[in-house]
């Protein structure tokens, strides 16, 4: 397809397409090739010759997905801090299990699942005890949806724009089907006294995790998970129990669960006071801002994933809403001077969405960004805007936007545009 072609196909500046010029493009490609010669000048493939190795009890990866590892920095005390899933590596938005994002305030405690229990207890009617073979005999769920460190794309609040992949940068998010027991479910099993306002949840580590959760937010959507993408939880993500806050900040699933008190008021524990507060430009900190944010992030092209010969690509990312469902993703090939919009993948609330867009690269310099919308009408905002709230130097519910350039031998960084 020439470039003088190009003029009907095109969606905004920069070189952004329509879908259907890509599907064009694929057509075009293929033409040229005979699968009649192929076939003739390969001959069989050395995998038809002998027989494959045998079954085995649990599968492997292959060797493409032997190489996609999680990003685990140098940690100077090594129970305390996170490892990324690397975004940039991987398709769709189910994150694998040995992939999913993880944050440890004092290491993975060795839990013994025959003597574990969950106390509800405080202003309720009826303390109640569950084992996890309780848990198993209740009615359960499954649900997909995200997960996302409230400290997530922090690095965007630095004053120079960050040398990193898309997954160093935004790798606190993962998505998984998670499978348990609705929260709910307990509550009116224990009935709640007047008065209950927050539900404290603290867990089972040497960190003793405690948070304060809404009442309105366990009430709604909040279940005990007790799987992990169809298997039990691995103890990295909180086996044999974990809380699980849908569109909450992950700090707040609170993982390990041993105990829940209904309360009148918040505990106001270090982890929601020392920590988890969002710091204002006016030098006031906002608690308990524990919904995430509408977000995307263009995760190919990205840093260290740069261009080759100039030509057709797809921009690809993910969109994410603490508060619902993506409604759209536009995309910018510009700099933010126009914008058009992408293709979604398959929509859940609470869940990470795919978004394309076909490119046609012409070898010259470029900025590519993303901005989402929820169906509440939340859009993402601009860096400048999200600053000129946050105080200096303030990395929590980081959801701007996010921009990578492209020069002209195909180089991808990280700018702020």
């Amino acid at each position: 397809m020439a470039r003088e072609e190009l003029g009907g196909e095109r969606a905004a500046g920069g070189g952004l397409l329509h879908r259907r010029a890509l599907l064009r493009w694929s057509a075009v490609s293929a033409a040229g090739l005979s699968a009649e010669r192929v076939m003739a000048q390969e001959g069989l493939p050395a995998s038809m010759l002998e027989p494959g190795a045998p079954l085995s009890p649990r599968g492997a990866p292959g060797p493409a997905g032997e190489a996609i590892r999680r990003i685990v920095p140098d940690l100077a005390f090594p129970g305390t801090g996170s490892s990324r899933t690397p975004v940039h590596l991987l398709e769709g938005t189910i994150t694998p299990n040995d992939l999913h994002f993880e944050r440890h305030h004092n290491g993975i405690p060795t839990i013994d699942p025959g003597t574990f229990q969950l106390l509800l207890h405080g202003l309720v009617r009826r303390p109640l005890v569950f084992r996890y073979e309780d848990l198993l005999r209740y009615p359960r769920e499954s649900r997909l949806l995200f997960i996302e460190c409230s400290g997530n794309s922090g690095a965007l609040s630095a004053s120079q724009p960050v040398q990193a992949s898309a997954g160093q940068l935004h790798g606190l998010v993962s998505c998984a089907e998670w499978t348990g027991v609705r929260l709910s479910t307990l509550l009116d099993e224990a009935g709640l006294l007047p008065g209950v306002r927050w539900i404290e949840a603290e867990g089972a580590d040497a960190a003793a995790m405690t948070r304060s959760i809404p009442l309105s937010v366990g009430l709604d959507d909040a279940m005990i998970a007790l799987f992990q993408n169809g298997e039990p939880l691995r103890p990295a993500q909180g086996y044999p129990m974990r809380l699980l806050l849908p569109g909450i900040e992950g700090n707040a699933s609170v993982k390990w669960l041993r105990r829940l008190k209904v309360r009148a008021q918040p505990v106001f524990s270090r982890e929601e006071t020392a920590k988890y507060t969002d710091l204002r430009r006016d030098g006031k900190a906002e608690m308990f801002s524990l919904r995430m944010g509408v977000k995307s992030v263009i995760v190919s092209p990205s840093f260290g994933l740069d261009l080759g010969a100039k030509g057709y690509r797809e921009i690809s990312g993910l969109a994410w809403s603490g508060r619902g469902r993506i409604r759209s993703v536009e995309v910018s090939a510009d700099g933010g001077a126009s914008w058009a919009e992408a293709a979604l993948g398959d929509v859940q609330p609470k869940a990470l969405t795919r978004f394309r867009m076909p490119w046609h690269w012409d070898g010259g310099p470029a900025v590519l960004l993303s901005r989402a919308t929820d169906d509440t009408g939340a859009v993402q905002p601009t860096r400048e805007t999200w600053l000129a709230k946050q105080g200096h130097g303030q990395g929590y519910h980081s959801n701007a936007m996010q921009s990578w350039a492209v020069d002209t031998a195909g180089r991808v960084t990280h700018v702020y545009a």
